[in-house]
């Protein structure tokens, strides 16, 4: 049922959604929605902060150290709220305990992730956000390109574009950068390490920044000499099928159809065993969040998604190669935000 239903409400207690809903950024807070009405509560330290951000639309009670109780239930009471439904993803055990005994005689029902629904469409706003975002991520990507050298450390590449990030306007990673030297490139989710980058080496840069709290994320894989025939083939397989994605991908085909736009290209080279996680994602607030481009994704594909094309082919103990483009769904396709060349003759790079 609709949580819209008489007597019923939506506690959000998810900091992301939090921030999507006010604007709020403080680490306490909490939302009631009912019906309508959205009553936001926070403690007295973040009184003036509370004042500045929440919209005028939103009921905001600001409480002292152990008052919170009271101003809650009386909320509750207010609106004779029987059932309340709780963001399931977002609460431990133990606070899940704590709000029962706090709601009752209300009963906790879990939601269904419906403020993650609202923001998996973006506003004009957000696209702009994450184009800028994206913009600052290339520019720290060219930079630490530039600090590519023999005997660089991953970990050393991984510190750089923290650094870089920071004094180009990014207040932050979107993720911990992944930099794989040679067949550590053939590790999806490779943990970077103290190994030196050697001459001929491939390498794997998975990246991405924050900027006014919303995420980029982009990969590259680089050739340090002229790739071998089964380097070449392999790259160009994956390019193919990510170019072959963005040209087809439309508004409402399930997640797991892009998914297969990809997959049944990379199978019909025979490397479908080496294509081993999913296509893409949503991203925002969060890095990863809806929709999901994967195998087993019912997740319906709209205008106003910002989504990841990220195909990639792994041969273990040998090499790995992951192309990865952001960009929006539009009635019309799929909008590029991601500028970085990426044909093969594009991605061999001269080491220092």
């Amino acid at each position: 049922m609709s949580i819209d239903s008489h007597k019923r409400a939506l506690l959000i207690t998810s900091q992301y959604n939090i921030k999507y809903l006010s604007g709020f950024t403080g680490s306490k807070a909490t939302i009631l929605k009912i019906r309508e009405a959205y009553y936001f509560f926070t403690d007295s330290r973040y009184e003036g902060e509370a004042s500045k951000v929440i919209p005028k639309s939103f009921h905001i009670s600001i409480y002292k150290k152990g008052e919170f109780e009271e101003a809650f239930k009386k909320i509750l009471k207010k609106h004779k709220v029987s059932k309340i439904h709780f963001e399931a993803d977002h609460l431990t055990l133990t606070s899940l305990r704590t709000w029962r005994k706090l709601s009752s005689p209300a009963k906790l029902i879990p939601g269904r992730r419906e403020i993650e629904a609202m923001r998996a469409k973006k506003t004009k706003e957000e696209i702009r956000l994450l184009t800028a975002s994206q913009r600052i991520n290339e520019q720290v990507f060219y930079s630490a390109l530039k600090l590519l050298k023999t005997g660089v450390t991953e970990k050393e590449i991984a510190w750089k574009i923290r650094i870089l990030a920071h004094d180009l306007g990014a207040e932050d990673l979107s993720f911990e950068p992944i930099i794989a030297f040679g067949k550590a490139s053939a590790v999806p989710h490779h943990q970077n390490t103290n190994r030196k980058l050697t001459k001929g080496d491939m390498i794997l840069v998975d990246m991405g920044v924050k900027y006014k709290g919303y995420c980029s994320d982009m990969t590259r894989t680089l050739f340090t000499k002229a790739p071998t025939a089964e380097q070449a083939k392999v790259y160009e397989t994956v390019l193919n099928a990510q170019k072959h994605t963005i040209n087809h991908l439309k508004t409402g085909i399930t997640g797991h159809k892009a998914w297969r736009l990809a997959a049944d290209i990379i199978t019909s080279e025979g490397y479908g065993e080496n294509f081993t996680h999913g296509l893409g994602h949503g991203t925002g607030l969060q890095i990863h969040e809806s929709p999901s481009l994967a195998p087993k994704s019912r997740d319906k594909i709209e205008a106003g998604m910002i989504v990841t094309i990220e195909p990639g082919i792994y041969l273990p103990n040998k090499f790995g190669v992951r192309i990865e483009d952001m960009g929006v769904l539009t009635k019309s396709g799929f909008e590029n935000f991601t500028k970085i060349p990426k044909e093969l003759k594009d991605s061999i790079i001269k080491l220092k």
